[in-house]
């Protein structure tokens, strides 16, 4: 399963949702872990070296410094940008699956917006 962390504005709904669905989630929250107000490139420092896919609702500026990480060949083991008005049901269900379905590694150097389909 995957690890993952949800960026500090990450919507509380959406985590809540998808702990009660499955309790076992390997999810953090940036807050939890010291990185309140912390900028955007020490985030994704933080969550490639360990090894979590962020989530995030910033589809702007945390996937251009993704990019960027990319393209310097630096470490990004994935984004999942939801959009804000994705519906909260369609998020946790699409995140339930893309966590549960993924090999460790599998989204490394990528962005996945949601909603999937």
């Amino acid at each position: 399963m995957l690890r993952l962390a949800a960026d500090e504005n990450f919507n509380n709904d959406i985590l809540r949702g998808l702990l009660r669905r499955k309790p076992d989630l390997d999810i953090v929250r940036i807050q939890d872990v010291g990185l309140s107000g912390t900028d955007d490139p020490a985030v994704l420092e933080w969550a490639a070296r360990e090894g979590r896919v962020l989530l995030t609702h910033d589809v702007n500026t945390v996937t251009r410094y993704a990019y960027e990480r990319i393209l310097t060949g630096k470490r990004m083991p994935g984004i999942f940008a939801a959009d804000r008005a994705v519906p909260i049901g369609i998020a946790i269900e699409d995140l339930i699956l893309l966590a549960e379905s993924s090999l460790t590694n599998e989204w490394e150097g990528q962005v996945r917006y949601l909603p999937l389909r």
